[in-house]
C-alpha cells in the first residue's frame, strides 16, 4: 500500500500528469478515495511556490543562452501574450478565470500551468495559490467520481 501512496504522491508532481493522473492510478490499485485525493491533492500542489516564485526568473535567465534561449524566450513571450488575452478577457475575474482553468481536467491545465500564468501576471501569491488550490481540488472531485466510474465499469486493477 506505501508503494501506491508514494507513486500518486510523485505522480501528481509532474507536470502535464498531476492528480489527472495520479488518482485514477490510486483508485485502480485499491486506494480508498479519500487518501488517494489527499494524497494527490499535497503532491499536486507542493511545487506551486516554487514555480509561483522560481519559473518566471528561470526563462528570463535562459532567453539569452546559447541552447535553450530560443525556447526560453519562446515560453516567456507565449506565457505573457496568453496571460495578457486572459487578463483581457476575464477583468477582475482573473481568480475564478485561474480556479477554472487548473480545475478542468484537461492536459495542460492543472496547477503547474496555472501558476505559470499567474506569475507571468503578476497576481498576487495568496491569490494565486488559493485559486490553484480550489482548481486542483475541482480537478480532484472531477477526476474521483470518473475513476470511480471508470473502476465500476471495468474493475480494478491489482
Amino acid at each position: 500500500m506505501f508503494q501506491h501512496i508514494l507513486i500518486v504522491f510523485l505522480v501528481s508532481m509532474v507536470p502535464l500528469i498531476e492528480l489527472r493522473g495520479a488518482i485514477p492510478y490510486g483508485v485502480a490499485f485499491g486506494m480508498p478515495l479519500w487518501l488517494t485525493f489527499v494524497v494527490a491533492i499535497v503532491g499536486n500542489m507542493l511545487p506551486v511556490p516554487l514555480i509561483y516564485f522560481f519559473a518566471r526568473r528561470l526563462l528570463e535567465w535562459g532567453q539569452d543562452k546559447l541552447v535553450i534561449g530560443r525556447f526560453f524566450a519562446f515560453c516567456l513571450r507565449k506565457g505573457e501574450a496568453a496571460g495578457e488575452k486572459l487578463k483581457a478577457k476575464a477583468g477582475r475575474g482573473l481568480f475564478w478565470a485561474l480556479l477554472l482553468f487548473v480545475g478542468i481536467p484537461l492536459p495542460g491545465t492543472g496547477a503547474w500551468t496555472g501558476t505559470l500564468a499567474a506569475s507571468l501576471l503578476n497576481m498576487d501569491f495568496k491569490k494565486s495559490v488559493a485559486a490553484c488550490m480550489g482548481g486542483v481540488v475541482l480537478a480532484g472531485i472531477i477526476m474521483g467520481v470518473l475513476s470511480l466510474l471508470g473502476v465500476s465499469v471495468f474493475g480494478t486493477i491489482g
